[in-house]
């Protein structure tokens, strides 16, 4: 955990998850936050998420990580999409009771940064959406898109895929992309999959991955959500 980093438990109706804040730096200052969902097999404390975490916390975001309520219960079927988002509604109200947002930004792994992102098209107030391994499709089946409510998001949007995702077929995206709104902006990282590994063939580490991550979020942040 960080120097400042704080449990939360969060009501979502009558269940209860776990959450974690960490600072990077003053936990008082009013930086950027990043609420950050899990993907469907993954929970708060998975390699991926906190290995994304503290990469952006490098680059002045403080961050928070919870489960949905189906893995807090150690279930490994998710939730219905309602019950996701109404989790990540929660986590924020409890965020912004518990800190002093500068700017607040949701979004997160896969499935959870699918449903952070039908939040946004429904309008939700946050300032932007961060989405990493968003999940176009289902593998093996790119006619099941999941792209439909995209067009109708309208705050500043940071997509992140590897060209090898199975669940992101490129030229599929880009596609998509001819409809997006100039605020959503889509990066690329060269040979990462769903779960941003690389090929030890590729000359480039997992580490090297994450930092890219960082460094492109860090860019976005002085960029589109300047202010």
């Amino acid at each position: 955990m960080s120097a400042d980093s704080r449990t939360w438990r969060v009501r979502v109706g009558d269940d209860e998850v776990s959450a974690v804040f960490d600072a990077a730096g003053d936990a008082d200052a009013p930086a950027p936050v990043f609420v950050c969902a899990h993907g469907a097999g993954g929970n708060l404390a998975d390699r991926g998420v906190v290995a994304t975490a503290k990469v952006l916390r490098e680059h002045g975001l403080h961050t928070v990580r919870f489960n949905f309520v189906y893995r807090e219960r150690k279930s490994s079927r998710p939730d219905a999409m309602p019950k996701l988002t109404a989790c990540i509604q929660a986590v924020v109200e409890h965020t912004r009771k518990e800190i002093n947002p500068g700017r607040l930004i949701i979004g997160g792994r896969s499935m959870g940064g699918r449903a952070a992102s039908m939040l946004a098209a429904e309008g939700f107030a946050c300032d932007g959406l961060l989405l990493l391994a968003y999940p176009l499709h289902p593998p093996g089946r790119p006619e099941q898109l999941r792209s439909a409510h995209l067009p109708s998001i309208r705050v500043p949007t940071l997509c992140i895929n590897g060209t090898r995702d199975a669940f992101c077929t490129r030229s599929l995206m880009e596609d998509v992309m001819k409809a997006m709104p100039p605020t959503f902006r889509m990066f690329w990282i060269e040979g990462a999959d769903h779960s941003f590994h690389v090929l030890k063939s590729s000359g480039r580490t997992d580490g090297d991955v994450m930092r890219e991550i960082g460094a492109t979020t860090g860019q976005w942040l002085k960029g589109d959500l300047r202010g």
